[in-house]
């Protein structure tokens, strides 16, 4: 069994569309189950449609979404944990493609992806999530592995308050996790990019990522963010 962890912090609108979505990837395939993983402070939520029993939904002790992927996996039943956001859509053969990676002899993967947008500079960034780059790793391909090589390998840093994704890909490589990319794509949210300037995402993302290599503390990088960041909205994909 595939299980599906989404951290979530008042992501209402979004998750009524994600979840049946995902309802209808189970009722084709009959693989997984999913966890919202709800951050102490975000608003309730309750499932809009008559979803199936293998969908949970429960509030973690604390915010924090390295915390909330650790306490959903925690109660995941599934060998295999694939951990999505609340504004990514995946493709039909989603748990699929994960299954067969899995067959094919990988602990763990990623997928490429493209933004909900037109716009010719997104889809240059986007094409660049098909192969290993500087920036793999990031939360918005979807890492899937193994529960057993998760756990191994430590889970989730709880202390890393921003870029958990890329400091668990570090204790990846390092640990030689045999990975793949899986160049099928997801649909991605582009509204950080509609509330703040291409540019101005782009510069701050480039200055995280180099600061996190260089060994800057995951405060100071959570404090620039927040600083050259707009982030207060919640707007789902349409």
């Amino acid at each position: 069994m595939i299980s599906i962890i989404i951290p979530a912090h008042n992501e209402t609108a979004n998750l009524d569309e994600l979840l049946p979505c995902l309802d209808r990837l189970n009722n084709s395939t009959g693989l997984m189950e999913v966890i919202v993983a709800l951050s102490a402070t975000s608003a309730g939520y309750e499932t809009r449609d008559q979803l199936e029993s293998n969908f949970r939904i429960f509030r973690c002790s604390a915010n924090g979404r390295a915390l909330q992927m650790n306490e959903g996996a925690e109660v995941a039943k599934g060998e295999i944990l694939a951990f999505l956001h609340a504004d990514v859509r995946p493709p039909s053969d989603f748990l699929i493609n994960i299954r067969d990676a899995m067959d094919n002899g990988y602990d763990a993967g990623f997928f490429s992806y493209r933004f909900d947008s037109d716009s010719p500079l997104l889809k240059v960034n986007a094409s660049f999530t098909g192969k290993n780059g500087f920036f793999t790793g990031g939360g918005d391909q979807c890492l899937f592995i193994r529960k057993a090589c998760f756990q191994a390998l430590g889970k989730f840093d709880s202390q890393q308050v921003l870029m958990e994704d890329f400091e668990f890909f570090e204790r990846m490589k390092k640990n030689r996790v045999s990975y793949t990319i899986i160049k099928n794509d997801l649909l991605v949210s582009a509204r950080k990019y509609e509330l703040n300037s291409y540019l101005r995402i782009n510069l701050t993302n480039l200055l995280l990522v180099v600061m996190f290599r260089m060994g800057a503390p995951a405060r100071r990088l959570k404090g620039i963010h927040d600083f050259m960041l707009k982030t207060e909205y919640q707007k789902p994909l349409g």
